[in-house]
């Protein structure tokens, strides 16, 4: 079985040139993220909310805080987001203070399976990307979210490795060799998102976008491997391009798959 490695690490370095090179080689636009979304696709998940001039979006998962900043630009929404990175809750703080958005964003350290240090009905939507499997009590995960929404307001999420197909130990342990993973098959996240309270607005299959943004990833860090091993060491660069390979052909495959989903919770 293999080592686990540290995507997330990366944050720390994550103003270095060649990782902001490969950003724009893997996702054309970089906006700062770190996951399987690009510009364009957070655009479209972005609409659905219908956010409105000084609402208040919570983001779970905001790494870097560079979503967060491109939320608020794009929303013109204040915007409060969490991590559990303390390198990542880090960076996004740096980050804001050399930005005008500092007034807008606020990035604090807190666990997503843990009570939420928000009052009831505090926001006007929620969004997490990408990040939904690393979180082993999504019952409650969605019933925080349920709880910190204000009436008739919606949550956009996206759960990378649904399992639709067959899929081998060694590939579920490659896959999961970034962090704590749950998987889950068609019907779970359906399930836990009713007995939360949430309405099912819209779900679609996204693993396309996922599959080629991993593939591009892999790549363009094959490109720059000598500057990266200075970074990461050998070890850790030979982990993480194994794992951006099985995400790229499990995707691809749809053995795993990336869904959306929107929910509303009712007024």
């Amino acid at each position: 079985m293999s080592e686990r490695v540290d995507l997330y690490s990366s944050y720390r370095n994550f103003s270095e040139q060649v990782l902001a090179a490969i950003r724009d080689e893997t996702f054309g636009r970089d906006i700062g993220q770190n996951s399987w979304i690009t510009a364009d696709e957070y655009d479209r998940f972005i609409s659905w909310l219908r956010l409105e001039p000084d609402g208040h979006a919570l983001e779970v998962a905001s790494g870097s805080g560079g979503p967060a900043r491109y939320l608020a630009q794009q929303t013109n929404c204040y915007v409060t987001g969490i991590d559990a990175n303390e390198s990542g809750v880090e960076t996004a703080t740096q980050s804001l203070r050399d930005s005008n958005l500092s007034d807008r964003i606020t990035i604090k350290v807190a666990d997503a399976n843990a009570r939420l240090p928000f009052d009831d009905n505090m926001f006007d939507a929620v969004t997490c990307m990408d990040s939904m499997n690393h979180f082993a009590d999504r019952k409650n995960v969605f019933r925080e979210w349920q709880r910190v929404l204000r009436p008739g307001r919606r949550a956009v999420f996206t759960d990378p490795v649904v399992i639709t197909g067959p899929v081998t130990n060694d590939e579920l342990a490659l896959r999961s060799l970034v962090g704590l993973f749950l998987f889950v098959p068609p019907g779970v996240n359906e399930q836990l998102i009713a007995n939360a309270g949430f309405q099912l607005v819209q779900k679609e299959d996204v693993s396309n976008n996922a599959a080629l943004v991993a593939g591009r990833w892999h790549d363009s860090r094959q490109r720059h491997k000598d500057a990266l091993v200075q970074i990461e060491g050998e070890e850790r660069f030979e982990g993480l391009q194994r794992f951006f390979a099985a995400v790229h052909k499990l995707t691809s495959e749809r053995r795993l798959s990336r869904i959306v989903y929107l929910v509303e919770k009712p007024s």
